[in-house]
């Protein structure tokens, strides 16, 4: 790791959600998000930690500090159709929350480049070893945070036979078995927007209990099953005696595994494909998924492939490569409190990346700390549904996407279907109608920073 062993030490799980919580609350205007007990939407952020400014001051009696800095955020749910995108990358294609807080993670370094190309003290990077590169500063390192589980991989988690609690994270002992070990076949959960949408099979299948404390939510039924008012077993799941044994020991002792979370993401061309058997062998894991769309499909990846690829190749993206001599990796993952399974997350991230070889100089599979916090984000969809309880009208995502980036210009945008919400048809065409966040604003925010450059500054991959 980069940063010094106190900033890699000095937080926890929920004092990044925390921070991260009174950052959306307190930073980031009304606009864009949801509308009071009738929307709900999903958060994500990155944090810098550092050790504070007076941290060679400390004795071996002193415990040692760091600051936590929210540097982008973002929030979102919605993902655009292929009959929408456009060659020209002035539409967001995908305004899932942790893509939303990433692009302006970009932002926000593309600014912290101009500061030090300018020679500014203030910047989070430092000169390289070669002619115009530059490296982040070796005592800082950043943290990513969601307020969910990302869609995808990691979001197909065991659904025990005590849980009824959607809300509730599994128990992470059942991860310890050194048979769902070996066997890596954890089959499981639940696309967080699917899980999420009232419309969606599985939320169908779940209802508020006017009886129940809290107005905790319960399970109907499970999968495809029909109604019922006992869950069902694993012997009822029709599964081979080899499938049986691999679900069965993912659990706690004494506790069966009587389904999994369902995923809306599908399977890329090319991929085995779910098997679609009633039960916990609903889902092969491990899997390459694009994100589900109404009606359209789409032709994003899952936020868990693209995690996965952030944890191999960074997350600064290919442009901000010419500029840098390493590549920028997470430190940590943080999820909030919501349905999670610790080995699914593993895998998602890390395990399934492990088998990648032949990566240029200075890149690598990281080993990224994953945790979860105990908070709840409060525009969630469970915090919100048992806020209104059985209020009026139906509880829908948010449409519009926030993106927030510690910058001095400008630093908030938000959208609606890929683009500055207000925007009409026909001025879509025109600069405003460009999130700033957008592939196209992006570039031109790199090329403002290469134009800032004297040519004999430059890097060699740019002349």
């Amino acid at each position: 790791m980069r940063a010094s062993a106190a900033a890699q030490t000095m937080w926890t799980a929920d004092e990044i959600a925390r921070l991260c919580y009174e950052h959306y609350g307190l930073r980031l205007p009304k606009q864009g998000k949801p509308e009071p007990n009738r929307e709900w939407t999903l958060l994500a952020a990155m944090v810098k930690i550092q050790p504070a400014a007076d941290q060679a001051c400390n004795s071996p009696d002193k415990p040692a500090q760091v600051t936590k800095e929210v540097v982008s955020m973002g929030t979102g749910t919605k993902c655009i159709g292929q009959s929408k995108m456009r060659k020209s990358g002035d539409i967001l294609n995908d305004s899932h929350a942790e893509i939303i807080a990433r692009r302006s993670f970009q932002r926000y370094l593309l600014h912290q480049l101009h500061l030090a190309a300018a020679l500014k003290e203030d910047s989070i990077f430092v000169p390289g070893t070669r002619r115009g590169l530059w490296k982040l500063r070796p005592d800082l390192l950043f943290v990513f945070f969601s307020s969910h589980t990302p869609c995808g991989d990691a979001s197909i988690i065991p659904m025990l036979e005590f849980e009824d609690q959607p809300c509730c994270p599994v128990s992470r002992n059942w991860a310890n078995n050194p048979s769902v070990k070996a066997s890596g076949n954890l089959e499981a959960p639940e696309d967080k927007r699917k899980c999420e949408d009232p419309d969606s099979s599985v939320t169908k299948k779940m209802r508020l209990e006017p009886g129940t404390p809290d107005g905790v939510a319960h399970h109907q039924s499970f999968g495809n099953q029909e109604s019922s008012p006992d869950p069902p077993s694993v012997s009822r799941c029709n599964l081979t005696t080899e499938e049986l044994a691999t679900v069965t020991g993912m659990a706690p002792s004494g506790a069966k595994v009587v389904d999994v979370y369902r995923t809306g993401a599908k399977c890329v061309p090319g991929e085995a494909g779910d098997s679609g058997k009633p039960g916990a062998a609903y889902h092969q894991v491990g899997l390459l998924r694009v994100k589900p769309g109404r009606g359209d499909r789409t032709s994003s990846m899952s936020c868990s492939d693209k995690l996965a690829r952030w944890n191999v190749l960074g997350c600064q993206g290919a442009l901000l490569m010419h500029f840098l001599e390493e590549p920028i990796y997470l430190s940590a993952v943080v999820i909030g409190k919501c349905p999670y399974s610790q080995e699914a997350m593993q895998r998602a991230l890390t395990g399934r990346c492990h088998n990648i070889s032949a990566l240029p100089k200075g890149f690598a599979v990281q080993e990224v700390k994953i945790q979860q916090s105990g908070l709840l984000f409060e525009q969630s969809r469970c915090a919100v549904q048992v806020k209104r309880a059985d209020g009026p009208g139906r509880l829908v995502p948010c449409g519009a996407a926030i993106s927030w980036s510690a910058v001095p210009e400008q630093p908030l945008d938000v959208t609606a279907n890929g683009f500055p919400q207000g925007t009409t048809k026909k001025g879509i065409q025109s600069l405003q109608a460009r999130s700033r966040i957008s592939k196209v604003e992006l570039f031109r925010s790199f090329q403002k920073l290469l134009s800032s450059i004297s040519e004999d500054k430059w890097p060699d991959s740019l002349r």
